[in-house]
């Protein structure tokens, strides 16, 4: 079953979609195509995985992969949906989109066996894990400015429940003016499944209901531009979409500002890092 959660008549309410309907608990019939998508999630906390994706590890040519996943937090006000704006603030160049699948927990969790985690499931969304690499250089790796700005973490359209859908065989695409970017299946690609993600998380941090977890995305993300509408696509779920645009708003002139250093490069682009050293410079002067 499809969750969505929408704005009618000035308030969130819950429906289910069925075909291009929305039928809230009402009993009344929204058409989707014109609903006001609210996230169908409300979480205590967004949990993301750094590398998941065994495709994205071999684009940045790693020595080895990863023997275990680890995790940063966003902050809930980083929560958007479907067809919301994103906004790439002034002197930003390198905004990049990344597809992801979404696991929400359904019931507390905490230290769960890797065999039980899936249990605690209620069910499976899409997010776009926006990250703006100018700010690759703040806040000593903790992910804050680059992934946790306003906006940030679509998710939507719907919440699919978990007993519908196989975790261990889904695809997802990202598309960006409708030219796929990105493709991964989450059996063959996905290097730490979503039960061990969820496992490994219970250990020490304590998951509730509505918790978000971020699973992570393959190869190829890269930055856009504004105007750009970018997709992401997962079968059985559905396709979240949103168009990139201008902060409307000028950042206050305090703290760490933008710039382009050869930590930007390599992660936006997915530039070898011994490139990205040379190569910054060049880089620098053409933002001028």
């Amino acid at each position: 079953m499809k969750h969505a959660r929408i704005l009618h008549n000035g308030q969130p309410v819950w429906g289910i979609l069925e075909d291009d309907q929305i039928r809230l608990e009402s009993g009344e019939v929204i058409q989707a195509e014109t609903a006001h998508y609210l996230p169908p999630v409300t979480p205590s906390k967004i949990i993301a995985v750094h590398l998941s994706y065994r495709s994205r590890c071999e684009e940045y040519k790693m020595k080895r992969l990863p023997e275990y996943p680890s995790f940063f937090l966003q902050p809930p006000t980083a929560l958007s949906a479907h067809r919301a704006p994103v906004a790439r603030p002034a002197g930003c160049r390198f905004l990049n989109y990344e597809g992801e699948i979404v696991a929400v927990i359904g019931k507390r969790c905490t230290n769960v066996r890797l065999e039980e985690a899936l249990d605690y499931v209620r069910g499976y969304s899409i997010a776009n894990d926006w990250g703006v690499h100018d700010f690759r250089h703040a806040d000593r790796g903790s992910m804050l400015r680059v992934k946790g700005q306003d906006g940030f973490c679509p998710i939507g359209p719907v919440l699919v429940d978990a007993a519908d859908l196989d975790s261990n065989d889904l695809t997802l695409h990202t598309y960006v003016n409708g030219q796929m970017v990105q493709e991964g299946h989450t059996g063959s690609d996905l290097m730490f499944s979503f039960a061990y993600q969820i496992a490994d998380l219970s250990r020490l941090i304590t998951l509730e209901p509505g918790d978000v977890l971020l699973t992570g995305t393959p190869a190829n993300s890269r930055p856009v531009e504004i105007g750009d509408v970018v997709t992401v696509e997962v079968g059985g779920i559905g396709r979240l979409e949103n168009t990139v645009v201008e902060l409307d708003r000028e950042l206050v002139p305090i703290g760490e500002q933008p710039q382009v250093t050869a930590a930007t490069l390599h992660v936006a682009l997915a530039m070898p890092e011994d490139e990205a050293e040379q190569r910054v410079g060049e880089y620098k002067s053409l933002s001028k």
